[in-house]
């Protein structure tokens, strides 16, 4: 049987490990044939590292490489519509790093071309959609137990950055480089888990604080407010300066609540607790002044073997890259489309916004106005730039 053969685009940090693991054999359905750097020093390594792979300077070699089947592209943020667009239109299936862009309207584009290669291939690495413990919060509240979502609130303040990591790299901590801080950086996963489990919101309000306690351009400390065409709300909570800081997700609804919580890196607990009458039809029926809804709770726990096994031996995003591999090949469903980047992105881009403009947004966003905002601060940010 035949292996999809892979092309990475960008060898740093991500680039690199999806490298070596697809290289190891760790996706029995491909093989790694080519990757592409602007980096001598990283090309030098994947002569030393890589065997038997093509190696070349700059991507649009690569895309036009007739022994590539598929691209990975991870490279900064600004390059990923880019980069996905040349390799659709070259017949490359698409696997591209998160966040699909910097700003929806790139994104829009990648997606419009996306939908009619019907014959390609188009996902994103949101390899957190592969944790067991948010598939089982997604499949509680597909099945309707959870019943209409309230509200949904999710504090995660473990991403902590010291001064140390936003010097490792120039383009770091910018607009310029990153597009944004921690919003696109750190978060993108789970501003898409946000919304694959509560759906997208109609209105966003969003304070983003800019390098507090840091020296950076960018933001690292965020809260924002969402409201839902039905009623519900939501409120995000994240920062990189907090320390040893939280992972904590609940889910309310009319059926009961969900809780996902991270106790340290290699320790997570999951509960459901299930009313046995929707609160809505309890309300109705009760003459108690304070009654508590009779409930069952359900726990699990993902113990510190289980957790290093999954995250560190075998890993969330050599499970994506399997995935792919066997949606291209046997047509098994993705589990992170390409086409579902946009939404997380549109969240951070209208808290963005939000911040900025001092101001709530409904959705969809001025994505013009956007791009101005940001293009003024990446022109201030050469005047007043506050990294070394």
């Amino acid at each position: 049987m035949a292996k999809l053969r892979y092309g990475i685009i960008g060898i740093g940090k991500m680039g690199h490990s999806h490298a070596k693991k697809i290289n190891k054999g760790m996706d029995k359905n491909s093989v790694l044939v080519a990757v592409a750097d602007i980096s001598e020093e990283r090309r030098s390594w994947a002569e030393k590292n890589l065997k038997n792979v093509k190696i070349f300077s700059n991507a649009d070699d690569l895309i036009s490489c007739s022994d590539v089947d598929a691209v990975i592209v991870a490279t900064p943020h600004y390059f990923h519509p880019e980069y996905g667009i040349k390799a659709l239109k070259a017949g490359k299936h698409v696997l591209i790093e998160k966040p699909a862009g910097v700003f929806t309207k790139a994104v829009k584009e990648l997606n419009e071309l996306a939908k009619e290669k019907k014959d390609l291939t188009f996902g994103i690495m949101y390899n957190q959609r592969t944790d067991p413990m948010y598939r089982e919060a997604k499949k509680i509240i597909e099945s309707g137990q959870l019943g209409k979502i309230k509200r949904i609130n999710w504090v995660i303040t473990n991403w902590y950055r010291p001064q140390a990591y936003y010097d490792q790299g120039g383009w770091r901590g910018t607009w310029e480089g990153e597009g944004g801080g921690v919003l696109i950086n750190q978060c993108p996963h789970q501003l898409d888990l946000f919304q694959w489990l509560a759906g997208m919101p109609k209105k966003v309000y969003g304070f983003a604080k800019v390098g507090v306690e840091r020296n950076i351009n960018v933001e690292n400390d965020v809260t924002f407010y969402t409201e839902y065409e039905d009623g519900g709300s939501g409120v995000f909570v994240t920062s990189t300066h907090d320390s040893p800081g939280t992972n904590r997700l609940e889910i309310s609804g009319d059926g009961g609540q969900i809780i996902v919580e991270w106790k340290g890196l290699l320790s997570e607990k999951f509960t459901f607790i299930k009313l046995k009458t929707k609160e809505s039809e309890f309300n109705k029926n009760n003459k108690k002044f304070m009654p508590i809804i009779p409930y069952t709770k359900k726990t699990k726990r993902i113990s510190t073997l289980s957790n290093a096994v999954r995250m560190g031996l075998i890993g969330q995003h050599i499970n994506i890259i399997r995935n792919f591999s066997k949606s291209v090949l046997f047509g098994e469903k993705l589990i992170a489309p390409g086409l579902d980047g946009i939404n997380g992105l549109t969240l951070s881009n209208a808290v963005y916004q939000s911040s900025w403009q001092g101001k709530e947004i409904t959705l969809p966003i001025d994505e013009d106005q956007f791009i101005n905002e940001l293009e003024k601060r990446k022109s201030e940010e050469k005047v007043y730039n506050k990294k070394a």
